[in-house]
């Protein structure tokens, strides 16, 4: 065997240009950061009102703080960067409450948020100490339409979920190109970073399905993005990369963690991802089934005196709702309730709503719920499979009905996009901010909650905003 070193795998190279020197010039791409920037922050300052969450943030030991590192939105930390990256990553994600990409690979494009907002802050505070210029606002976006299109279109043609490995490998490839970019690395430090971010392989799902559905799922991203802001600060120490880390025979990613199958770009590196992310508006649930409980939320009124009549609920998904939500027999904790097309059914049937809340015992011990879930087939509608993976459609239809015992039946409700949907921009907008608004007017007191509103009501202010002023703007003690 030959010891010449390979020129490095395509995919690791058009990674690294694309991170290092590519601009984003779409307006559409930086007016949708703004509102995913938004969004995600929206979603850490909820998850901040659940103990679950907030445990699993801080130092990595009592007491390892760093004053002048970087802070975590909505507290009173300061940390490294690593840390920081892995606390802004961990709330952002807690609630299964941020934005969404599906493809043949699923995900969530904001849990890249925690490594680049961590380390823009921490760049701003020492840009600022040594005299240079801070990054700002839009700098954080930029980075993230970068992090998000890396992610999603290696999304789109690898599905890393059908050999048991989880998506958030792909925020630890895309974070890690980003922030070494950030951190001023060279073309070749990218690189090398970016290849040992696809050494480091891939976690397995086991955490995400029954019978081990579990928490981590919470803080997977965190993990993942955070150690990007790891490999980065590696990168940049000097250490070398592994040019062919995905191509090799034998040792590489794909033979030994993809049956052999090349890992591909579908298509060139641009601002495709941000322009058409989904976003989770309405209810803090895995975004296969989201239409499925707008259609419950509708039926809500029709059945909800004729429960005990119920003989059979119909719901239609598409294949991967199928696969990864349809699960029968208890569900042991809330990260194994809402990842349960039947749960987050039953619950509009029952209720009229579905909040982060209703994940818990106190609801789901209510012993009407497995009655309904017992009742509930789900089976795959082929049509909605296909248009879910449609370039131009990209829908996530859901169907459900009602059958009662003495014959009749509900109307078949079918909903093809949901509310975050790119075709349901206009209307779901105005939403996402009373979202933002109902997350930061719980969280902080009011004339902090003030300032920040007004913030994110001006665009232009906002996006020349020195990054450590505006972490600073969202520290609560």
């Amino acid at each position: 065997m030959t010891a010449r070193r390979p020129d490095p795998d395509q995919v690791i190279v058009d990674i690294a240009s694309y991170a290092k020197d590519n601009a984003i010039g779409s307006q559409l791409a930086g007016d949708t950061a703004r509102y995913c920037l938004m969004d995600a922050l929206a979603c850490g300052f909820e998850a901040l009102q659940y103990p679950a969450c907030t445990r699993m943030l801080g130092p990595v030991v009592p007491g390892a703080t760093m004053p002048g590192g970087a802070r975590v939105p909505g507290t009173s930390y300061e940390l490294d960067p690593v840390q920081a990256a892995f606390n802004i990553g961990t709330m952002i994600r807690w609630l299964d409450f941020n934005d969404t990409w599906l493809a043949a690979e699923w995900g969530h494009p904001s849990d890249n948020l925690g490594g680049i907002l961590a380390v823009a802050d921490h760049l701003s505070r020492v840009g600022v100490m040594e005299g240079r210029r801070p990054l700002t606002v839009r700098d954080v976006l930029a980075g993230m339409v970068k992090a998000y299109e890396v992610q999603g279109i290696l999304a789109l043609g690898n599905s890393f979920n059908r050999v048991g490995l989880d998506h958030v490998l792909l925020v630890r490839v895309a974070s890690t190109a980003v922030v070494t970019a950030m951190l001023g690395g060279t073309h070749e430090q990218v690189m090398n970073a970016v290849s040992h971010a696809w050494i480091d392989g891939g976690a397995l799902r086991v955490f995400r399905h029954a019978p081990n559905a579990g928490s981590r799922k919470s803080w997977a991203a965190g993990d993942a993005t955070s150690r990007a802001v790891r490999l980065a600060l590696i990168a940049l120490s000097g250490e070398m990369g592994y040019p062919s880390a995905l191509s090799a025979n034998t040792w590489g990613f794909q033979d030994v963690l993809f049956k052999g199958k090349p890992v591909t770009i579908a298509q060139p590196l641009g601002s495709y991802v941000m322009e058409n992310v989904l976003f989770k508006i309405s209810f803090p649930a895995e975004f296969h089934a989201q239409t499925a409980v707008e259609c419950a939320m509708q039926l809500h009124r029709e059945v909800k005196a004729r429960l005990d009549a119920i003989q059979q609920i119909v719901i239609e998904t598409q294949e991967p709702g199928v696969r990864i939500i349809d699960k029968t027999g208890p569900l042991a904790n809330p990260a194994d309730r809402d990842h349960c097309i039947r749960y987050m059914v039953a619950i509009p049937l029952l209720h009229g709503r579905l909040t982060a809340a209703d994940y818990g015992d106190a609801i789901a011990n209510d012993p009407r719920v497995a009655a309904l879930r017992a009742k509930m087939r789900v089976v795959e509608n082929t049509t909605f499979t296909k248009e879910y993976y449609e370039r131009d459609k990209r829908h996530i239809g859901n169907a459900v009905q009602v059958f009662f015992t003495d014959g009749t039946s509900t109307p078949r409700v079918a909903i093809d996009c949901p509310i975050g949907h790119r075709k349901r921009r206009e209307e779901g907008l105005p939403l996402l901010v009373k979202k933002f608004e109902s997350a930061v007017a719980a969280h902080f007191p009011a004339k902090q909650a003030a300032t920040l509103i007004a913030l994110f009501a001006d665009a232009a202010r906002l996006d020349a905003m020195p990054v450590h002023e505006f972490v600073a703007a969202m520290v609560r003690n």
